[in-house]
């Protein structure tokens, strides 16, 4: 479904990516993990087609109208309400608009579905981009750190729409670094240090692999026997 094959990618002297490949395959959460500055974006733009890579070969087997995508700068109009900007593209993917006080309603949204977005915290804004992402199931997803600055409640609910979309068959594919997080969402991960997977695969079995189990199974610690990172963040 998602396919990239020794992909690199230099911003001007600085090596972002190097000959990286990786696979997600139809209807799994595939997790891309790794700290900031891994190079997690980077990856997402370029398999989105909004940045080019400089060597190596990409694509998604999915139209461009199939495709959903949240990304880190949300692009809301902060002078409309929740469902005036979902409305927006409620109309150009051809949706009936009570779409979107559904979708609202399943991110928890639905109680301040007309304040403005510049009336709302930054994790509303978090639900609202997921929302606007969504609401035209898309049989691709994209989600870079859907949950971050969500409290655990929220984040749990995320968690549990985000299952429900790869249930009905959407592959999901989404950046964090909350391994904990991955280690409970996600069929399988990709470990990215400075722009180089170290490991892929499902996340229990990396754990058992490198013998990371402790009272749960421990990513992190893979990661930093991997990397040598001494304190990930």
């Amino acid at each position: 479904m998602i396919y990239l094959k020794h992909v690199s990618k230099s911003f001007g002297e600085q090596k972002v990516l190097t000959d990286l490949s990786l696979e997600a395959s139809s209807g799994e959460i595939f997790g891309l993990l790794g700290p900031s500055g891994a190079g997690k974006t980077t990856i997402i733009n370029i398999l989105t087609e909004q940045l080019d890579a400089d060597t190596g070969t990409h694509s998604i087997d999915a139209k461009t109208n199939e495709i959903g995508l949240m990304l880190e700068e949300d692009g809301l109009y902060p002078q409309l309400s929740c469902l005036e900007n979902l409305n927006i593209f409620a109309d150009i993917y051809r949706l009936p608009r009570t779409r979107s006080a559904e979708v609202l309603k399943s991110v928890g949204l639905g109680e301040v579905l007309k304040r403005p977005v510049s009336e709302l915290s930054k994790g509303m804004k978090q639900r609202l981009a997921l929302a606007r992402a969504i609401m035209h199931r898309p049989k691709v997803l994209f989600l870079d750190e859907p949950t971050s600055n969500l409290d655990p409640n929220t984040a749990r609910g995320i968690h549990r729409l985000i299952e429900d979309l790869r249930d009905s068959g959407s592959t999901v594919f989404l950046t964090t670094h909350n391994m904990e997080e991955a280690v409970k969402l996600c069929d399988r991960v990709a470990l990215l240090h400075k722009g180089v997977i170290v490991e892929k695969g499902a996340p229990k079995e990396i754990c058992e692999r490198h013998n990371a189990i402790k009272t749960s199974y421990d990513l992190e610690s893979v990661f930093i026997k991997l990397t040598g990172v001494q304190d990930y963040e």
